[in-house]
């Protein structure tokens, strides 16, 4: 059966476009890929349409810049129109939670036989609950998640004839919600194969502590700030690799860098201080696969992840990571006195 897939990240860019490349992958390995639809396409792809959203140019520029959950809700919505306007008629569909339902409408009507939803975090309604709790212990930005967006998310699990999740914990979220067990089905998620150790690990005597991605109160930066401040090593380094999205973000970092200089900002490429960790800390209060620790991993690193982090099932704890409980940065202290102790004990040996 045709297929088509749309996704508002670019083809391969960032955890989202990610997954969606997996899947364009997976559906024309399949020989059923009919069209994808994203904001980058793969270089000369005739399988691929790019899709402009508008407005995207101005948000950075309008009062919406203050609002996360607005900014989001309205460009995937606008994304989802515009492809829907685009859709060709096939038989099957696949689209990603809260950028879909106008696409299911539309395809719906035209008798596609079977929509498919990728559920990239774990149920809305545990998204809304982690993110509520986030803000409590942190007020320095809202979320990502607005009420608008949770009920256009609810309304696409109801169309939806398949739900695909990234990890158990993202399908227990939705067996917890009420999902039938068989609307559900696992899709496993891999790594670029670029990620793997390096030849030679620096041996300078610093304690090197990373982190990859979105720098936000959701994602557990602060919950991360306060445990490694309390580290007493002064011979650490806590290296943070992404870029934050609001003002409050960035002055609380801002505080941070000018009060602990072992803090240091690193946007660009992963890799290289992945390479050189030792240890990876991903304090996220919800994240349904998370693909930067398991990019950690297969640098060989050991990674401390939070309860709610979807790929804790490949972690096993105490050989080649930790799972702390989230929002909790007692426990991710002292799971980085653990590590560095390790790192001692090899360097004697």
């Amino acid at each position: 059966m045709a297929k088509s897939a749309a996704c508002s990240a670019p083809y391969g860019s960032g955890g989202l476009g990610q997954h969606f490349t997996q899947i364009v992958e997976e559906t024309r390995n399949q020989g059923n890929l009919a069209y994808y639809y994203s904001a980058g396409i793969q270089a000369k792809d005739p399988n691929g349409q790019v899709i402009t959203v508008p407005g995207v140019k101005w948000v950075p520029y309008s009062p919406l810049r203050y609002s996360p959950g607005w900014t989001n809700f309205l460009l995937s919505d606008w994304f989802d129109r515009a492809v829907a306007r685009n859709l060709a008629p096939v038989e099957e569909f696949e689209g990603f939670g809260g950028q879909a339902l106008h696409c299911f409408k539309s395809l719906r009507q035209s008798g596609c036989h079977t929509l498919y939803l990728q559920a990239a975090n774990s149920h809305v309604n545990n998204v809304a609950r982690l993110h509520t709790q986030a803000m409590q212990q942190y007020g320095i930005e809202p979320s990502w998640l607005n009420e608008a967006q949770r009920q256009k998310t609810l309304r696409e699990y109801e169309m939806a004839d398949i739900i695909y999740v990234g990890s158990e914990y993202t399908r227990q979220t939705f067996l917890a919600a009420g999902i039938p067990a068989d609307k559900l089905r696992k899709r496993v998620f891999d790594v670029h194969p670029r990620f793997t150790p390096p030849e030679k690990r620096l041996d300078d005597g610093v304690f090197r502590v990373v982190y990859t991605g979105s720098l936000t109160v959701m994602k557990g930066i602060p919950v991360l700030l306060e445990a490694f401040s309390r580290l007493p090593e002064q011979n650490a380094e806590l290296i943070l690799v992404g870029g934050w999205a609001t003002r409050g973000m960035r002055r609380y970092l801002q505080s941070w860098l000018a009060r602990d200089n072992r803090i240091r900002l690193a946007p660009g490429n992963p890799l290289p201080h992945l390479q050189q960790a030792n240890v990876y800390v991903h304090p996220t209060y919800e994240d349904g696969f998370a693909y930067a620790p398991m990019e950690a991993l297969a640098c060989g690193v050991p990674v401390i992840v939070t309860e709610d982090t979807g790929m804790k099932e490949y972690v096993e704890d105490g050989i080649n990571g930790y799972i702390v409980p989230t929002g909790n940065w007692e426990a991710i202290l002292e799971r980085l006195v653990a590590c560095q102790t390790q790192q001692l004990q090899r360097s004697l040996q």
